[in-house]
């Protein structure tokens, strides 16, 4: 039995940081957003702010003091609560994964943050903001050797599974400093960081003064379209080298280590995370290839697991491989997780499949191109370009879309912007719909889709337009199995 261990004291200035964050914008309008009343003393806001800012500290500090956690009994055990007392208990079997995290504020004092995951949680079951790099070890360690009766804060025994724990381990992949500046680059972050910018100015709007600052707008446009084209492409620019360098400093020292029955996933540079991830535990794998990526034969690799919570978007979808040549993904995939792996061939779907997938593309495009040239009469008709852009594209997604079967694992490949292939294995799958429109009937066409758990959702495979007795195929490989697990 161990004794009940409080988090380290700057825990407290992690739980003002967060509450902070939670009450960003009620802070934000009473502290920039002067009071219109003037019958309002000037000394009231400052003091209301204070009062803000005693109450954050005093409620920070209660519930660091009143928070606790410890192992017992197979358990791990957090009592936490100001007013209302709250224990939970996890029981080992339960958990998913570790989550071992150190931002900038805890590198400061070489502290951890760690986050205990059970199945499909909307949050964390167990947060640990602030511990030491050792207590964080040598509760990873204990967890994830299963040795019940072993107390995790005996500091003799622990350094012996520690060392046992590291013998077990070894590295499978590790991404270079060329490659994740490669991986960054072709990731389209740029559209992500620029509508985060964009979202984020949209909610001050009112707070700043856009009218003063362009009070010359219309001079700056005199100036000629070229020099607005250079501004515009500058701007561009500097996005993207920002949009590139937060995604190598986020990925940074990638490494991925593999025991017995874990996967240890660990990155970042100003924020180090490592994420621990039972085999078992696996769901299937989805490989990604965007526009840019799939022509230069690299991909993107992801697991599927049953794990992961809301508050934490990362966690529901991890990342394997970041960036992986496509002619050493089998290689990895057999080092790291020799079930899912597979070399045979996509069975392609059959062609006069493509009529429809251009069909499609221009049931959403014909109104489109109606409405700009009707409302925007000449400049309207230069969306006729769009026709051959959507030709194009129903071209990629027919020639991307495919299934495969081999032994127990079924490959399910469609594109909508990026190439999506999804292996599962079939004791993993949850369910299997095979559907068909009219329209599909009269070719002898169907749509085929499988999804796995992922996260607290699923995660689904889809393919338009198979040969309907293909999906038969696939049905029957599947329900046999189904039926000997029900019985």
């Amino acid at each position: 039995m161990s004794d009940p261990k409080r988090l380290h004291p700057i825990a407290v200035l992690l739980n003002i940081i967060k509450s902070i964050k939670e009450l960003v914008i009620p802070f934000l309008l009473v502290v920039v957003i002067p009071g219109k009343n003037e019958g309002i003393p000037g000394w009231i806001q400052p003091l209301v702010i204070a009062i803000i800012i005693l109450l954050l500290i005093g409620i920070a500090f209660l519930q660091w003091l009143r928070f606790t956690y410890r192992i017992e009994e197979g358990e791990f055990r957090i009592e936490s609560g100001v007013f209302v007392r709250k224990k939970r208990y996890i029981k080992f079997d339960r958990i998913h994964s570790i989550d071992i995290s150190e931002g900038i504020i805890q590198r400061i004092f070489s502290l951890v943050k760690l986050n205990i995951e059970t199945a499909g949680g909307s949050q964390a079951d167990a947060v640990l903001s602030a511990i030491s790099k050792s207590d964080a070890e040598r509760i990873n360690a204990f967890i994830s050797e299963e040795k019940n009766a072993k107390n995790p804060f005996d500091k003799d025994r622990d350094e012996v599974a520690n060392k046992e724990y590291a013998a077990k381990s070894s590295s499978v992949f590790k991404q270079t400093l060329p490659q994740l500046f490669v991986m960054a680059a072709t990731s389209g972050a740029v559209g992500v960081f620029l509508s985060g910018a964009i979202a984020f100015i949209s909610q001050f709007d009112e707070m700043i003064p856009f009218e003063r600052i362009f009070k010359d707008y219309e001079e700056f446009i005199e100036m000629g379209t070229i020099i607005l084209t250079l501004f515009a492409l500058v701007a561009l620019l500097v996005v993207y080298v920002l949009a590139t360098l937060s995604m190598v400093i986020k990925y940074a020292s990638f490494t991925v280590l593999k025991t017995d029955e874990e996967i240890v996933i660990s990155r970042g540079l100003l924020e180090k995370r490592q994420l621990t991830i039972p085999i078992h535990k696996i769901q299937g794998i989805r490989i990604m290839e965007n526009l840019i990526r799939k022509p230069l034969g690299l991909a993107t690799v992801y697991i599927e697991y049953a794990g992961g919570n809301m508050e934490d978007k990362e966690s529901l979808s991890i990342m394997l491989f970041p960036l992986i040549r496509k002619r050493h993904l089998h290689e990895k995939i057999l080092e790291i997780l020799p079930v899912y792996e597979t070399t045979t061939e996509m069975t392609p779907i059959p062609k006069r499949a493509l009529s429809r997938y251009v069909f499609r593309k221009f049931l959403y495009l014909i109104p489109i191109i109606g409405a700009l040239v009707w409302f925007f009469r000449p400049w309207g008709y230069l969306s006729l370009l769009l026709v051959p852009l959507a030709i194009f594209w129903a071209c990629m997604q027919y020639r991307d879309a495919g299934w495969s079967i081999d032994g127990n694992l079924l490959l399910l490949s469609s594109r909508f912007f990026s190439k999506q292939t999804l292996i599962m294995q079939r004791s993993r799958i949850q369910s299997i719909t095979y559907k068909k429109s009219w329209f599909q009937n009269r070719k002898e066409l169907a749509t085929i889709s499988a999804s796995v758990k992922s996260g607290i959702t699923s995660r689904v495979g889809m393919v338009a337009d198979v040969e309907e007795k293909d999906c038969l195929i696939i049905k029957s490989w599947y329900l046999p199995k189904k039926a000997v697990d029900s019985q």
